[in-house]
């Protein structure tokens, strides 16, 4: 790399291509103004700020410039630094705390119009250690944020998965599976099946809920995915892309089709979704807008589906009794509810009891109880 210079920050544009980002749809189309808002909002940049107003900027660790030679650069290391400094110059419409306002100052304000830096003239020059620093180091991104990174090294500049992997200090089998996740998406956007940087209904991309997912069975025999160790730019075959589309629309929804998703969280809906896509009759509910939980039960055994309730049930009485002394006042509707319970638990006894007897060839006696 050349030696550090210093750059004017007017001169410097923000990184749409910034992995960190990009999960928020960002894009080469995005404006500035809402990089900044998202840097801010999502990113702590307002902890950046605060420490250069309290303290100044932190000269001893240059930024990473691209130039872009037209007389400009892009940060592609960063950002966040780039960020703060930008919004001290002009806030962009953004509500900084009175404590970040106070400290804007025309010293610093002066003080803050070059960064020292070091200029590049191609990404590839400075993707070791932007890789070290992000994906396992000491400013870790997140799961998407490597991916994208992974999957740019790879593609454009031609590094094996384990030559980056060995870089990043991770598993080549953990890289492979981060690729394999981003090029699932790449390949629906570019099928036309489904657009995840815009038709998604959260403001985010939740990468993980697609790269968890792929590594279960269910869900990777529903859209027969390759292996992920093929490497593959295209992993599901052209017959599997309506599935895939499902697929993807249960985990993230479509504005564009007006579905919400139907995965909230990781755990347990993954596990759900998975069993789910296992069996004919829950796959077919869920196809027809069943709930998840609802679409869950069909796929389970029936008997696994009886005693899971069956033991709820005690333990909800249990609670209720404790709750008895200080919780009922006396109410005779509530009187009338227990006495349905009771009823209930009578027949649902009776009918376990004869099947019992039934099989087991026994009399009957006095009740059985735990």
């Amino acid at each position: 790399m050349e030696d550090v210079k210093n750059i004017a920050v007017e001169l410097i544009s923000l990184d749409t291509k910034n992995p960190r980002i990009s999960e928020f749809g960002v894009d080469e189309n995005t404006g500035e103004d809402r990089i900044l808002e998202i840097l801010y909002e999502e990113m702590s940049v307002n902890e950046i700020l605060l420490s250069i107003v309290s303290n100044g900027f932190w000269q001893y660790e240059p930024l990473i410039l691209l130039d872009d030679k037209d007389g400009r650069y892009t940060v592609i290391e960063g950002n966040r630094r780039i960020a703060a400094i930008k919004l001290i110059h002009d806030s962009r419409g953004i509500q900084l705390p009175k404590s970040i306002r106070d400290g804007i100052t025309p010293s610093l304000i002066a003080n803050t119009s070059t960064v020292p830096a070091i200029v590049v003239e191609d990404r590839r020059d400075a993707w070791k250690f932007i890789g070290f620093k992000h994906v396992n180091g000491p400013a870790k991104w997140g799961s998407y944020a490597k991916a994208r990174y992974i999957a740019e090294v790879h593609n454009e500049f031609g590094i094996s998965l384990n030559d980056v992997a060995d870089q990043i200090g991770d598993t080549n089998r953990t890289a492979q599976k981060l690729y394999q996740g981003l090029m699932v998406l790449e390949q629906a956007k570019k099928e036309g099946i489904y657009n995840y940087t815009i038709d998604i209904q959260a403001d985010r991309l939740y990468f993980s809920h697609l790269y968890t997912g792929l590594q279960r069975e269910g869900i990777r025999n529903h859209i027969d995915i390759a292996d992920a160790e093929e490497e593959s730019t295209e992993p599901i075959p052209k017959a599997k892309l309506p599935q895939l589309k499902e697929l993807l629309q249960w985990l993230y929804g479509s504005k564009s089709d007006d579905i919400q998703p139907v995965i909230k969280s990781q755990n347990p809906d993954l596990k759900y979704l998975d069993s789910v896509l296992r069996e004919r009759e829950s796959l077919s509910a869920i196809r027809s807008g069943e709930s998840l939980e609802y679409s869950y039960e069909l796929s389970r055994a029936t008997g696994a589906v009886f005693e899971e309730n069956l033991l709820n049930a005690k333990r909800n009485l249990q609670k209720t009794k404790a709750y008895i002394t200080n919780g009922y006042d006396g109410d005779e509707q509530l009187l009338r509810v227990a006495g349905s319970v009771a009823n209930l638990a009578d027949s649902v006894y009776e009918e376990m009891e004869k099947i019992m007897l039934d099989r087991s060839g026994r009399s009957k006696k006095k009740r059985i109880s735990d």
